[in-house]
């Protein structure tokens, strides 16, 4: 049983794109629907920050891959999301269109842009320590677990000055690494419930179909009716992401082939960490 993977926003994008008739129809959609040029990586009106274009960026290539994908003959029976992956999850199950994927993710992501500007926040990479130092350690610092994808892999967010104290802490701690990367917004925290009422306001703009194949939510594991669709996208914005407990979630529904949709091999890594401490 094959379940379609699909991830969140990516750290970078790539300078070549593909140059064929699916990836110059999807960017003619990220154009009509966000104003963002692909191929420049600038707007056609306004500015917004790279967060912003890189989240629209990740829709767009898992849109692609997707597409490409279905003209092989590949075919998914499931499918999960991981973090900002959701809004291409739903155009895959049918829940809404292409272009409206692109569309809502650009619209959180310039909403929070603008309701989080001039804060300073980041994101930290933590690798090596256990979930029960690292939720020690994120208490101590006032920062918040965003995505716990492993055993020993983990995202925090939290803003920078106290970002960097924990990830210090953390090395001394014994962790084998940990990165810093500027974020817009603490994603994946209780710190995006004070943007809650113009994100939800977004996501009521839009019609959601029943998801033609099964969705795995990422947060209790379940999978996602019409009905339950928009309280999950606000949800999913202020709670931890788990991608192990969805990793396994999957096994036990019957999933047998895990193929990832979108920029990069992260959770093609996070599943192979799983399965080697099975």
């Amino acid at each position: 049983m094959i379940c379609f993977m699909f991830p969140g926003q990516p750290l970078t994008h790539d300078a070549i794109l593909p140059c064929n008739a699916d990836f110059s129809a999807v960017a003619a959609l990220v154009r009509a629907h966000t104003g963002l040029d692909l191929a420049t990586f600038t707007w056609a009106e306004g500015t917004h920050t790279e967060q912003v274009a890189l989240q629209v960026y990740g829709v767009a290539v898992s849109l692609y891959r997707q597409r490409c994908l279905r003209l092989e003959g590949v075919k998914p029976a499931l499918a999960a999301e991981h973090s900002m992956g959701i809004y291409a999850a739903l155009a895959a199950c049918g829940s809404v269109s292409e272009g409206e994927a692109l569309e809502i993710a650009f619209r959180v992501g310039a909403c929070m842009e603008q309701r989080f500007l001039g804060r300073d926040y980041a994101l930290g990479c933590l690798v090596g320590l256990t979930a029960e130092k690292l939720a020690v350690l994120a208490a101590e610092g006032a920062v918040f677990l965003a995505n716990h994808n492993t055993s020993h892999h983990f995202l925090l967010a939290g803003r920078r000055h106290d970002m960097e104290a924990t990830l210090s802490e953390a090395l001394a701690a014994g962790a084998f690494s940990a990165k810093l990367f500027p974020c817009d917004a603490p994603l994946h925290t209780p710190l995006l419930a004070e943007a809650e009422e113009e994100v939800t306001a977004i996501f009521r703009d839009y019609r959601y179909r029943e998801p033609a194949i099964p969705l795995m939510n990422h947060i209790d594991q379940e999978f996602l009716t019409a009905a339950e669709i928009p309280s999950f996208l606000m949800r999913e914005l202020t709670e931890t992401v788990h991608w192990e407990q969805t990793y396994r979630a999957l096994k036990r529904s019957g999933a047998t082939r895990f193929v990832e949709v979108g920029a990069g091999d992260s959770l093609k890594k996070y599943n192979r960490w799983i399965e080697s401490r099975l």
